[in-house]
């Protein structure tokens, strides 16, 4: 990099959460580099332009990512901001996830139009969610329920809600959280009760690979270490296990006491019924062996024959 004022060209989505993340995550570079100049690329996803069906059968993984990830090869873009759960496990060629930001609110949140918690939704009710994730782990507690396929963004999905497509949707606390709209929550499900994505609510920061002294800017100003190695055993656990959104699993890591890293894990059937679980504690500097490990448990408790069955 010269001397000279740096510009930094942001490649992002057009939905409110993506450019309030992308924006967050500008401010703090400014807030550290005075003068930087940060531009913003409006880029449509494939998962933006498809609304129409479930994602599971829209194109598996990077159904968010993939344009914007080839504008960053092609050299349109400088700097990617992602929700980390939309990034896949594989890295484009040429690219690099430079930083990972602190993880916000990594839990599933549960939105009634009646206030209800799970628990006192009546049985029939129609649930709203365009994860298999949720979809399989919520019917083991609650087969009673009917769920049905709810797209687009936040902001529709809630609006679908209030005008009664829905009797209540699932979304991810994170965003609601960084729009405002936590008051919207009626249930909050830990971590340990509802799985949550691999990645989920932290944002991935992704350059090219070969700008090293922008990796270590940004880094630098937005890397959190704790975050990092929780990341890296959510993303190790689904490299090894080739998962992606038609695969009903899901991940989380924390951190434990001293250097203690703890992760649980899951792979479902789609209705739930067959239902396998993992939880791990290891050493925060061996997160991606942790990952690995959590994988081959679930392998081992018979997860194979589920990732060959349900995927699409």
């Amino acid at each position: 990099m010269s001397s000279s004022p740096l510009k930094l060209r942001f490649g992002t989505r057009g939905s409110k959460l993506a450019l309030w993340q992308t924006r967050h995550v500008a401010e703090k570079l400014r807030g550290c580099i005075p003068g930087i100049d940060i531009g913003e690329v409006l880029i449509k996803t494939l998962g933006d332009r498809v609304t129409d069906v479930p994602l599971f059968h829209v194109g598996g993984q990077g159904v968010f990512v993939a344009e914007i990830e080839k504008a960053l090869q092609e050299r349109h873009i400088d700097v990617a901001v992602h929700s980390l759960k939309d990034l896949p496990h594989a890295m484009a060629d040429g690219l690099c996830l430079a930083a990972v930001t602190t993880r916000e609110d990594g839990r599933d949140a549960l939105i009634s139009r009646a206030g209800h918690r799970l628990a006192e939704l009546p049985a029939g009710s129609k649930i709203g969610t365009s994860s298999l994730r949720r979809r399989a782990q919520l019917a083991r507690r609650r087969p009673d329920l009917h769920f049905v396929d709810c797209r687009g963004n936040l902001d529709t999905r809630l609006r679908k809600l209030d005008e009664g497509e829905y009797d209540a949707i699932l979304l991810a606390a994170a965003g609601l959280r960084r729009l405002g709209w936590a008051d919207r929550m009626t249930e909050l499900f830990a971590p340990g009760d509802l799985i949550p994505a691999a990645g989920q609510g932290m944002l991935g920061i992704q350059c090219r690979a070969d700008d090293h002294e922008l990796i270590q800017l940004l880094a630098g100003v937005l890397n959190d270490p704790s975050a990092s190695r929780c990341a890296a055993a959510e993303r190790a656990f689904l490299h090894r296990l080739q998962g992606g959104c038609q695969t009903p699993m899901g991940v989380h890591a924390e951190p434990g006491e001293g250097m203690e890293l703890r992760l649980t894990a899951f792979a479902a059937s789609a209705d739930g019924k067959t239902y396998y679980r993992s939880e791990l504690a290891g050493l925060a500097v061996d997160a991606d062996e942790l990952g690995c490990l959590a994988a081959d448990d679930l392998l081992r408790q018979g997860a194979a024959e589920i990732l060959l069955s349900e995927r699409v």
